[in-house]
């Protein structure tokens, strides 16, 4: 587990959930060793037995930010631009990438980078107190880490252009009305409904879990008919899992609602 006194990420396992905590305060900004951090810990969490992954954070703000200073300062000619760039879309996609159910807690602020990798989890929650923000035009630049398109995914592209070129900080139930995130909660309940919520998850069908978020992005990537043509390959399989088998017994003789499942 990462755990290290100087880390900004600290891995945490409760139960079958594992626990993406970024704790360095007091503005849990983004720098080179917090990607890496994140890095580092996402692949424990792929490599591991977690059935289920929570990001959260801690302190009075979710995270405000990249730190300009450290991650731009000296930094100059388009060849370190790209490169930039293109490790921000990397890290973003591997938190994608995950087969189990992720799942961000936001509260204050959440802004540009620790938006974005908000925005690779399958489903955001909210503290009623939460603010959103891509405001990378206060320095001239538009987001470096997938945030523009996948606010546009989430929310719509008219929506994704305002937000990203006013470079406002709207509100949780803004985000809501969206579509970008999923539930507002007040704040001194999101973390104990949230891990409830995960620890939901965790025990679900696992496996099916998978099959569910590769069938989205085959539709969020092609469409209705690409998503159809990827059914019977992607769910097809599900048949011969221990789960199904399991459930299906339960199913017929205790009734719905009572099969266990073990990702199998």
């Amino acid at each position: 587990m990462t755990d290290s006194a100087e880390s900004p990420i600290r891995l945490e396992r409760d139960g079958d959930v594992a626990v993406l905590v970024l704790d360095d305060p007091p503005l849990n900004l983004f720098d080179e060793r917090t990607f890496a951090a994140l890095r580092q810990a996402r692949d424990e969490v792929a490599s591991s037995d977690a059935r289920a992954m929570v990001f959260r954070a801690e302190g009075r703000v979710f995270t405000a930010g990249v730190d300009v200073g450290r991650v731009f300062k000296g930094v100059s000619g388009s060849t370190e631009g790209t490169r930039l760039a293109a490790a921000g879309i990397r890290e973003l996609q591997a938190f994608e990438s995950l087969e189990i159910p992720t799942l961000a807690l936001v509260h204050g602020l959440c802004l540009t980078a620790g938006l974005e990798a908000a925005l690779g989890c399958d489903m955001i929650w909210a503290a009623a107190d939460a603010r959103f923000g891509l405001v990378e035009r206060v320095v001239g630049l538009t987001p470096f880490g997938g945030g523009v398109q996948r606010m546009a995914e989430r929310a719509g592209p008219a929506r994704a252009r305002e937000f990203v070129m006013t470079g406002g900080l709207y509100g949780a139930e803004k985000m809501l009305e969206w579509g970008v995130i999923n539930r507002v909660l007040p704040a001194e309940e999101l973390l104990g409904k949230g891990m409830k919520f995960g620890h939901e998850l965790a025990a679900g069908p696992t496996i099916a879990h998978a099959a569910t978020k590769r069938l989205v992005r085959a539709y969020l990537d092609g469409g209705i008919a690409a998503a159809d043509a990827s059914v019977p390959g992607i769910a097809g399989p599900l048949i011969d899992s221990a789960d199904l088998q399991n459930a299906v017994e339960s199913f017929l003789t205790e009734g719905p609602g009572k099969a266990t499942f073990e990702g199998k």
